[in-house]
């Protein structure tokens, strides 16, 4: 293994094996732990997709409310699950059949679409092209914007999806679904979590189904995979200490180098990294 490559892995916490259960304990305790010691906050707050990300980390947050209520008379703590279509989703089956595995204390539907296309329509009154690859942007933070007023009113924090996988390559939008306050299966690759979810009953089609973004109204459903130019077997062979094509490899550390700056908090005059 190469020193670039040892180095991303370390970053990333990733195990090249995991005990299944355990590493469901560590997302519950975690979250646990932080709403124990901020006691104050009321729960979670997260949009389901429909996808393997956001049914995984909204299961576990259900399962660490369910516990610290456990206790409890008043039953104070509630995980929120948003449905944030952007006008029709065309999975929203999928999103349908994610909350009912889920089971969450409440879910509420926010349509983002009239406020997406007044944002984009504000920045075309004065005079900048927005592409479709930029809405869509606009689309990803949007829903992190909601998620944040949900949270707020619920006195709730906001729970984020990124794992090994995307943290690696990048593959979020800055300040969009890269905005939260935790992040449960960071050190997880994207087989890792298929496995908890297959572990926890989840219905099959969910962690099977082919990875999307679906910002990019030209593109829609465009897999993950297309657009990243490498597939997330490769790359969690790369985040396992496996060998890969070089192909892959170099495709996987171009895009982590690309992303930089998505995983460093702003920049300050004190920080190496501008220099």
């Amino acid at each position: 293994m190469d020193p670039l490559q040892q180095k991303i892995i370390e970053e990333l916490k990733v195990s090249p094996k995991i005990d299944v259960n355990e590493e469901i304990r560590k997302s519950i305790d975690f979250m646990k732990a932080y709403m124990n010691k901020y006691g104050f906050f009321n729960g979670f707050v997260l949009g389901i997709s429909g996808g393997q990300d956001s049914t995984l980390v909204g299961k576990l947050a259900q399962m660490a409310v369910d516990e610290l209520n456990q206790k409890r008379d008043d039953q104070k703590y509630q995980f929120i699950a948003l449905k944030l279509p952007y006008g029709t989703q065309a999975d929203m089956q999928d999103v349908e059949d994610a909350l009912d595995f889920i089971k969450p204390s409440q879910v509420y539907e926010v349509n983002i679409q009239s406020a997406v296309n007044a944002s984009v329509r504000a920045i075309q009154e004065a005079g900048i092209t927005i592409s479709d690859f930029t809405k869509g942007n606009e689309k990803a933070r949007e829903r992190m914007k909601a998620q944040y007023s949900v949270a707020a009113h619920f006195n709730a924090v906001v729970l984020g999806t990124d794992h090994a996988a995307e943290a690696l390559t990048g593959f979020y939008t800055k300040y969009g679904d890269g905005g939260s306050d935790l992040v449960p299966i960071f050190r997880l690759n994207k087989r890792q979590g298929r496995k908890i979810l297959k572990e926890l009953g989840c219905p099959e089609h969910l962690y099977l189904k082919i990875p999307t973004a679906d910002l990019e109204d030209d593109r829609p459903l465009l897999p993950d995979e297309v657009a990243l130019g490498v597939s997330y077997e490769e790359i969690d062979d790369y985040l396992e200490g496996k060998k890969v094509s070089a192909t892959a490899k170099n495709t996987i550390e171009a895009l982590y180098r690309k992303s930089a700056h998505k995983r460093h908090l702003p920049i300050n005059i004190f920080d190496d990294f501008w220099k």
